[in-house]
């Protein structure tokens, strides 16, 4: 019955629907051009023969897809593939990182009208789901199509599991969808199961097992230099209302290190703008990276509203925290900063990285903060013992599968599904 008031709502809000993406539009929370595609109207031919379909989210999931993709190519060289995501940051990330060849799309908003139109001209034979991107129209049409389907680095938080827990019939339709659900820790793999799942496993997290971002060497040379001198620390992956939190510990920081830099990394650039303006009139001087604003001797801010240039400012700093932890919820990966030797400070609210963050906090240095005065408090501790930063090697401590081990897990439980989708689709 749920299932069916959601079909149903979903279908005579179109109104109320478009009124939102045109909003999110306006915003620069959807793509202009390519808008088209989330009605589910596709600006690409399907190529013939096998269709390998993947989706993820955004940023994360987009990134910790790629050596699957890539092991996917090496393994089946004659397939054809389709990456779907739901965000413009992640779709310009892809565009750099994608093998070529690789068919890029945003995935149709969970209207049934737009998911039968996508589905009618994609055709996918299978389809990998990454995390936790339950859209009940996508997966019951994929599945009433006979579209193979498998829940990827699977993730059920506390929270959406006791959401879920109140409409038991809905996500077990959802869950039965998939053949298989490969969860990124035994915990989800338990959830998943009592949710309804027909299979679940844990065989390792594929966030873990991702490579450091990459650097570009010469902007981190280029930084390097201009910082010369000057303690650092970086609020990394920010959302609304961190970067105050950020600014406030910078005012009290800078008492006892008087050129202090504060580094800010927002989660969304497209906010940079608003975010210097806000900041600007609490009284910071701040440059912003993206309309080439020099670092000064008296920049207090310097907000690097980019893509693809955290590993630089990982790179750099040697103390960082990591945003949607403290005003947000569920965090931001860790694992990338600590790639680096980075210190890691995150908030209360790390829900989406619980399991991480217990094995990082018996192997390497992460450290949990509560608001501004304590997260100052740390950054002060931190700076005061500068010269011994970066000695501890996260890939050495911590306890993990190796990327190709993780890689190889997963393949054994694709091949099989992989090889009955073929049989039919090429």
């Amino acid at each position: 019955m749920m299932l069916f008031l959601y079909k149903l709502l979903t279908n005579l809000g179109e109104p109320l629907i478009r009124l939102y993406l045109l909003y999110r539009r306006l915003h620069g929370k959807e793509p202009n051009k390519r808008f088209r595609e989330r009605l589910g109207i596709a600006n690409k031919e399907r190529p013939s023969g096998f269709l390998i379909w993947l989706h993820g989210a955004s940023v994360g999931e987009a990134i910790s897809m790629l050596p699957v993709i890539n092991q996917l190519k090496i393994e089946y060289p004659i397939a054809n593939f389709l990456v779907t995501t739901g965000t413009v940051t992640s779709s310009k990330i892809l565009q750099s990182k994608l093998p070529n060849g690789i068919i890029h799309q945003f995935i149709p908003v969970d209207r049934l009208f737009g998911v039968q139109r996508f589905l009618d001209h994609w055709n996918p034979e299978i389809a990998l789901w990454w995390e936790s991107e339950f859209w009940p129209n996508l997966i019951t049409e994929a599945k009433a199509r006979d579209v193979k389907m498998v829940l990827v680095n699977g993730r059920i938080s506390i929270r959406s599991f006791l959401n879920w827990k109140r409409f038991p019939g809905v996500i077990q339709t959802i869950l039965s969808a998939f053949s298989l659900c490969l969860a990124q820790s035994s915990e989800d793999a338990g959830r998943l199961i009592e949710l309804g799942a027909i299979k679940a496993e844990y065989l390792g997290n594929l966030k873990l097992a991702s490579s450091r971002l990459p650097v570009d060497e010469e902007a981190f040379n280029n930084l390097k230099k201009t910082c010369e001198g000057r303690p650092l620390w970086l609020a990394a992956s920010t959302h609304p209302g961190e970067e105050m939190i950020a600014w406030q510990v910078h005012t009290r920081v800078v008492a006892k290190f008087p050129n202090l830099l504060t580094l800010i990394v927002p989660r969304h650039p497209e906010r940079g703008a608003r975010i210097a303006q806000e900041l600007i009139e609490q009284g910071a001087e701040v440059a912003l990276r993206s309309r080439n604003e020099k670092i000064t001797s008296t920049t207090d801010i310097y907000l690097a509203d980019t893509l693809g240039e955290l590993g630089v400012f990982f790179q750099l700093c040697p103390i960082v925290f990591m945003g949607k932890s403290i005003l947000g919820k569920g965090g931001q990966n860790p694992i990338e900063p600590a790639r680096f030797g980075c210190t890691v400070l995150a908030g209360p609210h790390m829900e989406n990285f619980s399991d991480i963050i217990f094995q990082m906090k018996e192997s390497s240095p992460v450290q949990e903060v509560t608001d501004a005065k304590s997260l100052a408090n740390c950054v002060n501790q931190l700076l005061l013992r500068t010269k011994k930063r970066r000695t501890i090697n996260f890939d050495d401590k911590l306890s993990l599968l190796s990327e190709a081990e993780i890689i190889e897990n997963l393949m054994v439980r694709l091949r099989p599904i992989i090889e009955q989708s073929r049989a039919t689709g090429i």
